[in-house]
Formats: structure tokens, sequence, C-alpha cells
């Protein structure tokens, strides 16, 4: 019997796997954006809830449930939040951008908020998936990859800076 054969070098990404990957992280960034500015607080948020008695029982519920129950109540917010979309769609549709936009930011703030809390809650049971734990931290890995290097562009330290500045300045002006 033949030992199995090693799968060889790896191949270098062809330009169209680079240009496809650079188009997945640029419409990514965004997103990754927003939810490594919003998850730790919102879920903090979130978890200020646990003084309900019924929010307290839920989140012991959570902890408490099998890997695949875990994940399926991870996912669950997500697919609740699709009627949403589906309102905030119909809005645009009628004039209503406004409206619509409101709903969405609502949406997003309230859906990273539970989404977050409810990881954090699952965390560890999640990881006894095998295929979660494989993937996940490839995801963490390169999600962080992404956003370092965003944090390190021109336009982000520029902005940065400028945020730093209008922050004191509005300081002074509220001190004065």
């Amino acid at each position: 019997m033949q030992p199995p054969s090693s799968p060889g070098p790896r191949r270098p990404p062809s330009r169209f796997g680079k240009l496809l990957r650079t188009v997945f992280a640029v419409l990514l960034v965004p997103l990754l954006l927003f939810e490594e500015w919003g998850w730790e607080p919102l879920a903090a948020l979130a978890a200020r809830l646990a003084r309900l008695p019924l929010w307290a029982r839920a989140e012991a519920w959570l902890r408490g449930l099998p890997p695949w129950g875990a994940l399926l109540a991870f996912l669950l917010p997500v697919l609740l939040l699709l009627p949403v979309k589906v309102l905030a769609l119909f809005l645009f549709s009628h004039g209503h951008a406004g409206s619509g936009v409101a709903v969405l930011v609502a949406a997003k703030l309230a859906g990273t908020a539970v989404v977050a809390r409810i990881f954090q809650l699952v965390e560890g049971t999640l990881m006894r998936i095998p295929l979660f734990a494989r993937w996940y931290p490839r995801w963490k890995a390169w999600k962080d990859r992404v956003l370092d290097l965003v944090r390190q562009s021109r336009p982000w330290r520029l902005v940065h800076a400028f945020n730093r500045r209008a922050l004191r300045a509005w300081r002074r002006l509220r001190g004065a």
C-alpha cells in the first residue's frame, strides 16, 4: 500500500483570485469596522439587560445549550432581522429614504448588540463544533490583519488625527 501523496507546494493565487480577495475585503471593511467599533460596547449594553429576570433566565438557558443549539441561537438574530431589512427596502422603494436608513441603522445596532452578547455567552460551546473551532480562529486572524492594514493606512490615520483634534476642541469649548 502506498502512502498518501502530499498535495505538493501551494500555488500562488491567480490575478483573478487576488482581485476577488481584494474586492471582498474592500466590501467587507465597512462592516468589519462597524462590528469592531460596536461589538464590545453594544454587548456590554445588552449584558445590562441581565438585571431583568426574564433576560437573566434567557442568558442562563443560552449558556446551557448544546453546541448545535448554541450555533442556532447565534444565527437566529440574523434570520429574525431579515423582515426588518425587507421593511427598510419597502420604505426605500416608496421614497422614504430617511425612514429606511433609520430602520437599517436601528436594526444593525440592535442586531449587533444581541449577536455580540449571544456570542459572549456561547463562544466556548461553539468551539466544541470542530468546523467552527477550525474556521473561527482563521476568520479572526484574517479580520485582524485586514483591520490592521486599514488602521495603518494614511486616510485612516488622517481621519483619526482629525477626530482627536475635533474632540479636544469640543472639550475646550464645553469647558469654557
